[in-house]
Parts: structure tokens; sequence; C-alpha cells
């Protein structure tokens, strides 16, 4: 069986920066916490907790913290969260990923100035969350062409648009060009990151070219859901996969090449299995 592994898969450089740094904490004194699943692999989550760290899951649980370290996760959290921290004489080491932390930046400052914000995103996700929470008004969010459609606001009201960093990017498209086409006093901000497009583009490239597609992630991570919907379009035989143990693949005797891609979240060494495993036994 051949194998094509993408290139631009597995650890992005925000993930793999909270990781590390989650790590770097391990063995300091006092106890270490994560605000939320530092990224979304149960597997790397499984790992720290074995090690110690624990995570909070919301403001309440973090109003009882008393001391130790907390660590801000890689999707970032809302302002009120680190002022909670710094309230109850916490340190707090800041894992968010710089792409992230772009976008609170952008959010704050642009509803400071009176802009309508309009998040285009999954509405429930923890990056999306924690750009509400950093915008001095109400802002929209918006995950498809059919809400960008509905969408209404006063005509002389400006409108900044902004993007969960891993959305698909041709939905992102769509959804501006609705906004740019019923005339409102718009600004875009492309704020979906360099190695979420790379991999997108990557991935629908590769699964237009083999008889199978395995994408490995996380379940909860929206990057590689993204991916599977990507490549599902493109390859009839796609697969979701965690791990190899979530690995049972029926192929057709006609396949002969299978491509590999993973979600930002997903460490190599599950990659590495997994190639090591189809290269093997298929």
């Amino acid at each position: 069986m051949e194998v094509i592994v993408a290139k631009k898969s597995g650890f992005c450089f925000g993930v793999k920066r909270a990781v590390d740094k989650v790590y770097e904490q391990i063995g300091n004194k006092g106890p270490i916490y994560t605000y939320g699943p530092i990224i979304h692999n149960e597997e790397v989550v499984r790992d720290l907790a074995e090690k110690g760290v624990q995570v909070i899951e919301n403001q309440d649980a973090l109003s009882k913290v008393t001391t130790g370290t907390i660590i801000i996760r890689s999707h970032g959290v809302e302002k009120a969260i680190y002022d909670m921290i710094e309230t109850q004489g916490l340190e707090c080491v800041d894992a968010t990923c710089p792409f992230v932390k772009r976008i609170h930046k952008i959010v704050s400052e642009e509803s400071q100035n009176g802009r309508e914000i309009v998040i285009v995103g999954n509405p429930g996700h923890p990056e999306v969350e924690g750009i509400m929470g950093w915008c001095n008004n109400q802002p929209t969010v918006i995950e498809t062409t059919e809400e960008a459609e509905k969408f209404a606001c006063a005509p002389d009201k400006h409108i900044c648009i902004v993007s969960q960093t891993t959305f698909n990017y041709k939905k992102f498209e769509d959804i501006v060009e609705i906004f740019e086409n019923k005339y409102y006093n718009v600004s875009v901000a492309n704020t979906i990151c360099n190695a979420t497009e790379e991999r997108q583009t990557e991935a629908r490239e590769i699964a237009a070219s083999v008889d199978a597609m395995i994408v490995i992630g996380g379940k909860h991570s929206s990057n590689t859901r993204k991916l599977f919907e990507i490549c599902s379009k493109e390859c009839e035989h796609t697969y979701y996969i965690q791990t190899l143990d979530d690995l049972y693949l029926e192929l057709p005797k006609s396949v002969r090449l299978v491509g590999i891609t993973a979600g930002a979240s997903t460490p190599n060494n599950i990659i590495e299995e997994v190639q090591n495993y189809v290269r093997i036994n298929f």
C-alpha cells in the first residue's frame, strides 16, 4: 500500500508552543492548572493529568483556586478570566496562540471605536467564546451563509468581520462576499492562520488524488472536523480517527493509494503509528 502523508499535519506552531509551556511548568512548586484543556487532544490531556496537571473548566471552579499556576489554553480566554486570576493572586502563564491574541486586540480596538463585531466561527467553541470576551459590545457569531443572509443592522453601522483561526477558508470567503453584496460598511480581517489555510489546501489536494483518506485528530477538534469535511467532499472513503485504536478499515480491493492528514492538535507519534500500520497491514 502506498501512503501519502500531508507535510502540513500535526502540531502547528501555536499548539506546540502551548504544550511546551505546560510541560515546562511540571515540577515547579505548587499545583498547576490549565483553564480548559490546553489543546483538543485527549491523549495529550491525559498524559498531562498523569503528571499532575489539573483542568479547570469554568469560572466557578477558578474562583475556588487559592494557590498555584493557571495556564491559559491555546484557544485563549475572555478578558474576565485574566482579571480573576490577577484578583486571586495566582500566577498566570499565557499559552494563547499569538494568532488568537491578535484577534483579541482587533475586536477590542474595533468595538471600542464603535464598530459592530461579526465573528465567523463555531458558536460554543472556546476560541470563539474567548474572542467574544474581548469585545466592548455584543458581537454576532456567524457560522453559515444562511446566517449571513439573515444578518441585518442599521445601514450606517460600521462592521468589522474576523474569523476563528481554524475556520474553513472557502466558507469564510463566501460569508464575507454576502456582507459585501449587502453594501454594508465592512472592514475584514482574515484571521484564519496561514497554517490552517495551508493544511486545508494540502488535505484537499491529497484527498482528490487518493483512493482512501485518513484524518487524525481529537473528537472535539474544530480544525480536524473541518479537514474531515473537506476531504470527504473529495474522497468517498474518508475516515476520521483519534488514534490507531480507532482504525477499523475495510477498504475495497481496488484501493492502492491512501492519504493521511492530521489536525493541529495531533502529536507526531500518533501520525507515525497510523502511517506505519497502514503501510504494513494493507
